[in-house]
């Protein structure tokens, strides 16, 4: 608690100054008596142990009057985060040939779900190399012949795992491809949008509290572009004039095997997918970004560690404090003391002249 005006509570040293005028004067008339002894013997009542209470009340409501005066305040500390998060578009692709399978933690998985497994650790953090980002925009974009917007930027990624889960590889011939200019300009449009939405964000709540620190694009693919209007070249050329980093990485590398089950048990099939590394590659060193190729889980957590390392989000905390006028209370306390004082003189401590 606090006081606004504590140069108020200079008056609590005119309180002594009243008493002792009140003790200075002169009492009420006397009357003489032969003698007093009986009345000694009757003791005293509680009307007259209780003589000084109206005093008492007075007093009391004039200290809480003078500590009304000086507003008292009581003050509650805020701790407001202004964060300065990276923008990031996962670009994910799921065409046939992420079927392929691919090691994660000693089991065969195929390489889509590989790749969604470390994501999330990626997002949320797995207590060991990746410390997750809690702080950072974070949308997605799956593809095979087409792109599609998963899900859009947001810092709910509780929500964005679970349309994580919606991402499955295609099984019809006409949905099969691997269109990655088109996933990577589709990728690149919804960031360069992004910073006009939080103002509209902004304008809404009244305050900015996110800045966007940068914005990237992470492109996860194991093919090669053979479908859709832009190559990966042209998309990447989009992102840097937007000023949107591009990281790329091969998954799996060689000809893939997939296993297929039937009545008659599970068999090895090849997939003839290999990743073609130029456009990547190009697409990286264009706009400033990485390219790196991963072979099983472990090499894809050391990938994202190191974006992990090259794209920081700042944290600016703000203190302030919040105070609360109490003065009221005070005034009200001040107010029921003087009219209980006021009801008791003239009832009870009545005194005939």
């Amino acid at each position: 608690m606090r006081f606004e005006s504590p140069w108020a509570l200079l008056a609590l040293a005119a309180i002594p100054l009243i008493l002792f005028y009140l003790s200075r004067r002169k009492g009420p008339g006397s009357i003489r008596f032969s003698s007093i002894g009986h009345a000694r013997g009757a003791g005293r009542s509680l009307r007259q142990t209780m003589a000084l209470l109206p005093l008492a009340l007075r007093i009391a409501a004039m200290i809480l009057l003078v500590l009304a005066l000086a507003r008292p305040q009581m003050g509650r500390e805020k701790v407001r985060e202004v964060t300065k998060g990276v923008a990031v578009q996962m670009v994910v692709d799921r065409s046939s040939s992420m079927s392929a399978e691919m090691e994660y933690r000693g089991a065969r998985l195929d390489r889509l779900a590989v790749v969604k497994k470390v994501f999330e650790e990626f997002i949320m953090g797995n207590g060991e190399t990746l410390e997750g980002r809690p702080n950072d925009l974070v949308g997605m974009v799956a593809f095979a012949r087409y792109a599609d917007t998963m899900a859009p930027l947001t810092l709910g990624h509780g929500a964005l795992l679970r349309f994580l889960d919606q991402v499955k590889i295609v099984t019809r011939r006409s949905e099969d491809g691997t269109a990655i200019g088109d996933a990577l300009a589709l990728a690149a449009a919804r960031l360069r949008t992004a910073e006009e939405d939080l103002a509209r964000f902004a304008s809404d709540s009244g305050e900015k509290e996110y800045e966007i620190k940068s914005k990237i694009i992470i492109l996860l693919t194991d093919g090669q572009n053979n479908f859709g209007k832009r190559t990966p070249e042209q998309a990447a050329s989009l992102a840097a004039d937007w000023g949107i980093k591009v990281y790329t990485i091969g998954v799996g590398g060689g000809d893939g095997v997939s296993t297929i089950k039937t009545l008659f048990g599970s068999f090895k099939v090849p997939t003839g997918s290999r990743v073609d590394t130029r456009p990547l590659q190009a697409a990286a060193e264009m706009t400033g970004g990485i390219f790196r190729m991963a072979d099983d889980d472990e090499s894809l957590r050391e990938i994202y560690a190191e974006i992990d390392r090259l794209e920081k989000s700042d944290i600016e905390s703000i203190r302030y404090i919040d105070y609360r006028e109490i003065f009221v209370p005070f005034a009200l306390a001040a107010l029921c003391l003087v009219m209980l004082e006021a009801i008791l003189s003239a009832t009870v401590f009545r005194r005939i002249p």
